[in-house]
C-alpha cells in the first residue's frame, strides 16, 4: 500500500561566532525567549498535518529519501532549495508554497526534480508561476484550525477595533497616513483601539485580543493566503482590510515584473467585512464597517467553515496525488 511521505526541511544553521555554536544558539534562544513561535510557512505544514490527522490519514514526515518506496506519494513544502537537496528518487512530487520567492529564482525546478504539481495558496500568486511551470501549477489554500480559533463564548467585547500591523515596505511613508485616519476616527467616535504587530505576539495573546474585539483592521500590502486574518475570521471577528491592489515587494524589479496585481485578502466575501484602498477612502469604510458590526451584518466564521477548514484543505492536498 502506498504511503504519504511529507517533507518540511529547513536549512541547518551555520556557525556564527565559534565552531559548533549552531548547536548551542537554538537552545539559548529557547531558554531566553521561550517556545519558538510558528512562522507562516511553518504553520502551513503544521496545519496540513493537523488536517490529515483530523481525516485519520497516516503519513510520514521527513523520511530519508533513500527509504522511499516506488509507490510512495511525496509532498514537499518548505523553505528554499534545501527542501529538495539530495532528492534522487523517481517518485513524482507535489511541491510548493515557499521553495522560492519567485519562479525566476529557480526556473529549472521541474527539470531538476520530478515535480508533478507546484502549489500556490491563491490565484494572484499562482498567476506569477504559470508562465514558468505551466499546467503543473495549482491553487491550494491551507486550512484554519477552527477548533482553536473560536468565537468568544461570553461575547464580551471591550475593544472596538484591533489593528493588525503587518506593513512591511516603505513604512515611514505608508503607515503614518493610515494611522492618522484611524486615530482621528477613533478619537471622534470615542473608540477603544488596540494594536498587534506582526512577529511580536504569541498566539495566546492574539486569541485573547480577538476574543475582546468587535472588529479588526488588517494592514498588510498583500498576502498569498493570510492565515492571521483568517484566524480572525474564524473567531467571528470581521475584518476591514487595506487592499491597495498591487505587489509592493521591492524584489519585483529584480524579478523583472514591476507590475503585479495582488490582494491582501485572497479569501474574502461580504460576510467577512470590508476593503479599503488607502487613506482617501478609509474614513468612509470605517463608518460602514462599524455600522454593519452594530447591525450584526457580518458572519465571517461561516465563510471560513465553508471554505477553509483543516479537513477540506487536507483532502484537497491529497487530490493532487491522483
Amino acid at each position: 500500500m502506498s504511503r504519504i511521505c511529507l517533507y518540511y526541511r529547513t536549512p541547518p544553521e551555520a556557525d556564527r561566532w565559534v565552531s559548533g555554536d549552531h548547536w548551542v544558539r537554538p537552545l539559548a534562544r529557547r531558554i531566553i525567549r521561550g517556545k519558538p513561535r510558528l512562522g507562516g510557512i511553518d504553520k502551513v505544514f503544521y496545519n496540513l498535518c493537523l488536517g490529515l490527522d483530523r481525516l485519520g490519514i497516516d503519513y510520514l514526515v521527513n523520511l530519508p529519501f533513500k527509504e522511499l518506496k516506488p509507490d510512495d506519494r511525496v509532498g514537499v513544502l518548505g523553505r528554499g532549495r534545501y527542501s529538495l537537496q539530495g532528492y534522487d528518487r523517481p517518485n513524482q512530487i507535489v511541491a510548493g508554497i515557499a521553495l522560492m520567492g519567485h519562479p525566476s529564482e529557480w526556473p529549472t525546478l521541474c527539470e531538476d526534480y520530478p515535480v508533478k504539481r507546484y502549489l500556490q495558496h491563491s490565484a494572484w500568486a499562482n498567476d506569477i508561476y504559470e508562465p514558468y511551470f505551466g499546467d503543473r501549477c495549482a491553487i491550494w489554500p491551507v486550512g484554519i484550525d477552527t477548533e482553536t480559533w473560536v468565537p468568544n463564548a461570553d461575547n464580551h467585547k471591550d475593544i472596538d477595533l484591533l489593528i493588525y500591523d503587518k506593513v512591511r515596505w516603505n513604512r515611514e511613508m505608508v503607515k503614518p497616513p493610515l494611522s492618522a485616519v484611524i486615530s482621528d476616527f477613533a478619537s471622534r467616535k470615542h473608540l477603544v483601539v488596540e494594536t498587534v504587530v506582526y512577529g511580536s505576539y504569541t498566539e495566546r495573546e492574539y486569541r485573547r485580543l480577538l476574543g475582546r474585539s468587535k472588529g479588526m483592521i488588517f494592514l498588510c500590502e498583500h498576502e498569498s493566503q493570510g492565515i492571521a486574518y483568517q484566524e480572525c475570521l474564524s473567531c467571528s471577528v470581521p475584518v476591514l482590510a487595506w487592499d491597495q491592489g498591487h505587489c509592493l515587494d521591492p524584489n519585483r524589479f529584480a524579478w523583472g515584473q514591476p507590475n503585479i496585481a495582488a490582494t491582501s485578502v485572497p479569501y474574502f466575501d461580504d460576510r467577512c467585512g470590508e476593503r479599503f484602498e488607502g487613506p482617501e477612502d478609509l474614513n468612509e469604510k470605517l463608518s460602514i464597517f462599524l455600522e454593519k458590526i452594530d447591525a450584526s451584518a457580518y458572519s465571517p466564521r461561516d465563510f471560513v467553515m465553508e471554505n477553509l477548514t483543516l479537513r477540506g484543505s487536507a483532502a484537497h492536498f491529497l487530490s493532487f496525488f491522483e
